[in-house]
This record gives structure tokens, sequence and C-alpha cells, in this order.
């Protein structure tokens, strides 16, 4: 079992790496394998619905940055943690222009595989961040994994989510859940989607 976690706060070693790494060790200690991908401190380019995509295979067009080897990683991926600071009120602009071009362009490597989002702020708007970054997951047909408390921790200083004791335990039994979704999801058969209705609102 592999989990994929992406990292979309623009400091390498800081809070939401902590939070990761937390979660990665109790994967570890039940036996599960973990990646942590951070997307950098640059510029990742917004989706821009040009469909290239569509005549690439699942990969984009924009091969400057993290992405496609993402949506690479996540086809042998069994589950997915995206983590986020929270600076004004919202996930990191990186981490949504990253995800916009995954799902746009990878949405096939990412369905059916559970998923759970995580927040890391000094004081508030980690579950406004921690909703939007599900909508990813509840689009594309992904069980979203929960823990034992809403996916946040708090600090704000590098290192100081470590002495949020509840928000670390947090992140431990998120982990443990997300071996058992993992578990419980893969050994189900996948139902077929309708596909025919496409519908505009103006006509």
């Amino acid at each position: 079992m592999t989990i994929l976690m992406l990292n979309g706060s623009p400091h390498r070693e800081g809070n939401t790496f902590l939070a990761l790494t937390e979660i990665a060790k109790t994967l570890a200690d039940c036996g599960a394998e973990s990646e942590i991908v951070w997307l950098g401190a640059g510029p990742v380019r917004d989706c821009c619905a040009c469909g290239a995509c569509r005549e690439l295979g699942g990969r984009c067009a924009f091969g400057d940055d993290a992405v496609n080897e993402i949506i690479e990683k996540a086809e042998t991926s069994d589950g997915f943690v995206f983590g986020t600071p929270v600076y004004y009120a919202h996930p990191s602009g990186t981490i949504l222009s990253a995800l916009d071009r995954c799902f746009f362009a990878g949405g096939k490597a990412f369905a059916f595989k559970p998923g759970a989002a995580v927040a890391i702020a000094r004081r508030a708007g980690t579950v406004a961040s921690i909703d939007v970054l599900n909508k990813y997951f509840t689009i594309n047909r992904m069980p979203v994994v929960s823990s034992t408390y809403w996916n946040d921790v708090f600090g704000r200083s590098p290192g100081e989510v470590a002495k949020d004791y509840e928000g670390m335990q947090t992140m431990r039994n998120l982990a443990r859940n997300m071996i058992c979704a993992v578990n419980a999801y893969s050994a189900v058969e996948k139902p077929e989607a309708e596909k025919a209705s496409f519908t505009c609102f103006i006509r």
C-alpha cells in the first residue's frame, strides 16, 4: 500500500510538512509506504482548459512543474493526502493550481481511491480550506477519509504544530483510517458512471 501526500506549502519543511510527516510515521508503523511530494516555492500555472491533455494521454501540456510527475505517481498510489497551509482563509494557490491540472488531465489516476485533506493554520480558515480540497475527491468518485476531529493542526512559527498535541493525534488517527479505507474500498467492485448528459445552464 502506498499513500501519496502533497505538501502545498511554499516552505519545504515547515508546519505542513511536519503534519504530513506525522501521518507518514504512523503509516509506516502500520506497514504502509508513503511519499511526500513538495510542490515547490515557485509559481505553478493554473489550468487553462485547453484540452490538450486529452491528446496527451492524461498528461498536462505544461510540463515545467510537478503536475505530470504527480499524475504518474498517482497511477500507482492507493490513497492520497493533500496538505495546505492557510494564509487567507483558503488553501494555497500553489496546491489549487496543481490539483486543478492534476484532476483535469489525470483524474482517472485518482478515481475510486481514498483521499484526505489536511490544513495548517495560525488561527482560522482550516475548515473552509479542508472543504475546498474535499471537492476534488467528491467530483471524482473518491471516498473522503476523516479522523477523530477535523483534519487540522495549529501553529505559526516553524515547528509549532508539534505543540498541538490533539492536532498531531488527529493526524495519526487519520493515517490509521486511511489504511482502513484503502483496504475496504479496494475490495469492492467499482460502479460504471452514466456519462451521456452534459448540461450548460444557458441552453
